[in-house]
């Protein structure tokens, strides 16, 4: 079942899933939750930029953000 929401994930309405899910099933789906997770990383990540233009440190970053200042200064390596 897993393979086939995958490739209708994209095409599917936000109606649609909420007829085949409800909320709490996907909050307790592990899958839903490594998605959720990576969305809200990304999120984070995209963020760093505009803090480092203001002048915020790597460290500053990682504590506002809640990510590992390795995770920052390898987000920040990959920009250049």
């Amino acid at each position: 079942m897993s393979v086939i929401v995958l490739e209708k994930l994209p095409e599917m309405s936000h109606q649609e899933l909420e007829a085949i899910f409800s909320i709490n099933d996907l909050k307790k789906n592990s899958f839903a939750q490594e998605l959720m997770a990576e969305a809200e990383e990304r999120g984070k990540l995209k963020v760093i930029p505009e803090l480092l233009k203001q002048g915020f440190s790597v460290e500053k970053i990682a504590n506002i953000l809640h990510l590992d200042v390795r995770q920052v200064q390898q987000f920040i390596n990959n920009l250049n």
